[in-house]
């Protein structure tokens, strides 16, 4: 006789469908067991969640429809997994099979038995992970905050100055705990991309190739696969990624490292808006798992949690052997002439170091030639069609491409309005620093006479594959005289031979509605001057530069990073933003004739609040839009909700979701919600 199974299948927050559906099987299946099921007219992957309500077997099996096939030799999800899963679902109000299904590599789905049993034989023939080689000897520093780490339960903050060896306390404390179980296994998160290959070539080095694997989305989807099947087969010890990886499966997992905690790149800004640094310590606590966020420049969540006792903070504020943190420069560029991307200073200490044969790097977080072209006869802009912002201009291929919707256009040979040719770039992007500085720096030269090398690191530069490894290698190889880039190149790499950093109008950072500004300015600048003074041979002549035209801001020149430990001011405890008080966002998309009808369906959300939460412990706000209203024709808003209770915000969701869902107009409006978000 068929048993009932209650299967997890892929279907949104919104939808009707609910996550789980009732399927029959012939034989027996456990919870976490993949299968194909059918949905609809067409064949999914999903989950064995749980045995059907009531169990036992079934009477009408016309009622019920029979699961296509199990994916034969891949072991069940674990419970632990499932529970992962099921409170990401529930905290951040999305569908339980979308959260679940989302978490699986793509081509899981789609390969047939034969297909799959050939993958699985080429991950069970790789080697077993290597004995781990000879550590380096520790500072005391490091020394003390390892001991911590062995002897106490945590979650760990490590709060290093950059150039400390938060790495190597990484890595040892992966070597103690596969010395303590070998079959233990560690996920260690990287916020972006372009910090795996460093990360990944120094554990590899420790431990052997195959005991480690990458995860993230640059990666192809064979590639995926491979590495989710080595560390769901237990293969694999340590799997480095990005947010994805925090819901990688992992039986064995018994430490967790979130490097660079603080960077808002581990919060997923489509679908479920999960922020994988907060799950992580939800993961370590339901495995039993030792959690390491680490930073030079932590998140006020995370100070908030120290103060409250959640977290131990672990210091180490001195640099490795002889290193310093470098001496703070500031140029006030109301002083400098007018329009100028270099002041003369700056300009005569890059050339410095091009002779003594160092580095320096300048970045900038724009890229592109210029953020916007205009016309000098008239009040044109080379803005979007489709989106309430500029498009960039970007020289090197002589094109307008807006960052938010991709539509891409020819730079006209004449302003499309009034016909003058006289069309110019305004502003500044990575692309124009580089044509500047090859200008400026054209008559400098390095030792033995060899001209001045400038590189150009961002998003446009390394968009085609191993472009990233080739660049970081010409970097390391001392090939790169001046290299030029976005916030990417400013944290968690270790340039040794960079001496210079100088910050090129970081004052745009400053002017936003985001209360976070002044935090993410002071991290971005403090990570950037990290780069600098690595090596002990020139770490004493090493210099952070920051120009700047507005006096608001001040960097810090002490040279102890424990100094720096932001504080909220009184004005920002009495406002209570986050992480003083928990604010989720309802985000609302739709055409231009949807918006009449979200500002009609967000009117009822305080006469719900009234209704849902009779005690008046949720504050309903007014919708507003977003700071980028439109993108790709569709207009944004959002309305705010806030609570000093929790456990009541999470209700009041909950309840009102279902009645948000019922009053949108159908394929008009599109809802989400955005629980603890970046930005309110």
């Amino acid at each position: 006789m068929d048993q009932p199974l209650q299967v997890v299948v892929p279907t949104p927050a919104h939808s009707t469908i609910a996550s789980a559906l009732s399927y029959r099987s012939e034989l027996p299946l456990a919870p976490g067991s993949l299968v194909r099921v059918p949905l609809g007219r067409r064949e999914v992957c999903g989950v064995v969640w749980e045995a059907a309500a009531g169990g036992g077997e079934i009477t009408d099996a016309a009622a019920i429809r029979p699961i296509a096939g199990v994916l034969e030799g891949i072991p069940p999800l674990s419970a632990a997994w499932r529970q992962l899963v099921t409170f990401a679902g529930s905290y951040y109000q999305r569908g339980l099979g979308e959260v679940a299904l989302a978490a699986l590599p793509p081509q899981l789905r789609g390969l047939d038995a034969t297909q799959l049993a050939r993958r699985l034989r080429r991950v069970r023939a790789a080697g077993a992970a290597a004995k781990a080689a000879q550590p380096p000897d520790l500072t005391p520093e490091q020394a003390q905050a390892l001991h911590h780490i062995e002897e106490e339960p945590g979650p760990f903050l490590l709060f290093g100055a950059t150039g400390s060896g938060k790495t190597e306390v990484y890595l040892q404390a992966v070597q103690r705990m596969l010395e303590r179980e070998p079959q233990g296994q560690a996920p260690v998160l990287v916020p972006e991309i372009n910090l795996t290959p460093q990360l990944q070539a120094r554990f590899v080095e420790r431990f052997g190739e195959d005991a480690v694997v990458a995860l993230h989305s640059g990666m192809t989807n064979p590639q995926r696969l491979r590495s989710w099947l080595a560390a769901h087969l237990g293969q694999a010890r340590i799997v480095l990624g990005t947010r994805m990886a925090v819901f990688a499966s992992m039986p064995r997992l018994r430490l967790v490292v979130v490097d660079e905690e603080h960077d808002p790149s581990y919060k997923q800004q489509e679908g479920a808006r999960y922020s994988a640094r907060d799950l992580a310590v939800y993961r370590g606590r339901l495995e039993g798992a030792k959690v390491i966020p680490g930073s030079a420049t932590p998140s006020l969540e995370s100070w908030h949690a120290c103060d409250r006792g959640r977290y131990r903070c672990l210091e180490m504020p001195s640099r490795i052997g002889a290193g310093v943190l470098p001496a703070v420069r500031l140029v006030n560029m109301n002083h400098q002439p007018k329009r100028a991307l270099f002041s003369a200073p700056l300009l005569a200490a890059i050339r410095d170091r091009i002779a003594r044969g160092e580095q320096s790097l300048v970045f900038l977080n724009r890229r592109g030639y210029a953020p916007v072209l205009a016309c000098g006869a008239c009040d044109w802009k080379s803005e979007c069609d489709h989106c309430s912002a500029f498009r960039v201009f970007h020289k090197i291929d002589r094109t307008l491409r807006c960052h938010h919707c991709g539509f891409t256009e020819r730079v006209p040979r004449a302003c499309p309005k009034c016909g003058n040719v006289d069309i110019a770039p305004l502003g500044r992007g990575t692309e124009r620093l580089e044509e500047t500085l090859a200008e400026l720096l054209a008559d400098a030269h390095g030792p033995g006479g060899r001209p001045a090398r400038i590189a150009r690191m961002d998003a446009d530069s390394t968009r085609q594959k191993g472009a990233l490894e080739e660049q970081l290698a010409q970097v390391h190889a001392g090939e790169v005289d001046v290299l030029v880039g976005t916030q990417m190149v400013t944290k968690g790499h270790d340039f040794r031979r960079i001496t210079l950093v100088a910050a090129v109008n970081p004052d745009s950072a400053l002017f936003s509605s985001d209360f976070r500004a002044p935090e993410r300015l002071f991290s971005l600048l403090m990570q950037a001057a990290g780069r600098a003074g690595r090596d002990a041979a020139h770490a004493a002549a090493s210099e952070m530069w920051v120009q700047t035209g507005t006096p608001s801001i001040r960097c810090s020149t002490r040279s102890s990073a424990t100094t720096s430990r932001p504080s909220p001011s009184s004005s920002s405890r009495s406002a209570r933003p986050p992480p003083c008080r928990p604010s989720p966002t309802r985000r609302c998309c739709g055409r231009k004739r949807a918006r009449r009808r979200w500002r009609r369906s967000s009117a009822t959300a305080a006469e719900a609040a009234a209704e849902l939460d009779p005690q008046g412990m949720v504050m309903v706000y007014a919708p507003v839009p977003m700071g980028v209203q439109r993108v790709a024709n569709v207009e944004r808003a959002q309305l705010l909700v806030e609570s000093s209770s929790r456990p009541a915000l999470q209700a009041f969701l909950s309840a009102r979701q279902p009645r948000l869902h019922a009053l949108r107009p159908r394929g008009l409006i599109r809802w989400a919600v955005d629980v603890d978000p970046l930005v309110i």
